[in-house]
């Protein structure tokens, strides 16, 4: 059976990566595969990276062999919330390390999620961004947008970087910001463009 990895990015940060990681693990896992879940990266650590943390516990019940530490699940951490150049104080994040990781971590699962950090643009070395990561390891790629006024602006950019970087990818709408006001400010514009949407969330309208 051949191991997939799936990148899910998004047009912004705080847009709901994790929310979207847990779902895909729910989902894959009731399709029968076995699920695993890395962190490529993740800022504004002072104890533990929560994200990774709340999200290794959901692998490990949805596959009882996925019986991994928190620091395997996690490329690399660090305390400043901020990107990931800037967090390492200009340190070389070396990308090797990652997709060590990611390579070992497909020995125990079928379909591997793995979480960025921010949005695409967010550089991880002084002229390496996140992009050029997801495009390197040249995997599925998901993209979230918010449902907030301000997000068609965001989703339109993230869309024309990964079209430039010849990156496919899908397209999913986190129904959890201004929920009431999606269907007349934001929703308009996107049926007039791509017609039917995907949201991670059931949606009627």
């Amino acid at each position: 059976m051949k191991k997939k990895i799936y990148f899910v990015t998004a047009t912004n940060t705080d847009v709901g990566k994790t929310t979207a990681c847990e779902i895909l693990l729910n989902r894959f896992a009731k399709k029968g595969k076995k699920v695993g879940y890395f962190k490529v990266i993740e800022t504004g650590v002072k104890k533990y990276p929560k994200d990774a943390k709340k999200m290794l516990k959901v692998a490990k019940r949805l596959n009882n062999s996925y019986n991994m530490k928190l620091q395997d699940v996690v490329g690399f951490c660090f305390e400043l919330p901020a990107s990931p150049f800037v967090a390492s104080g200009g340190k070389y994040i070396d990308i090797n390390i990652i997709k060590s990781k990611i390579n070992y971590l497909l020995k125990f699962c079928d379909v591997l999620i793995c979480e960025g950090a921010g949005g695409l643009m967010v550089p991880i070395n002084q002229n390496y961004y996140m992009i050029d990561l997801i495009k390197e390891l040249n995997c599925k790629t998901i993209l979230i947008s918010p449902s907030n006024l301000g997000s068609i602006n965001d989703t339109l950019l993230s869309q024309m970087a990964l079209d430039k970087y010849g990156i496919k990818y899908k397209w999913y709408i986190n129904l959890f910001k201004d929920k009431k006001e999606f269907k007349k400010v934001t929703l308009p514009f996107y049926k007039a463009n791509f017609g039917k949407m995907k949201f991670l969330q059931k949606h009627k309208g």
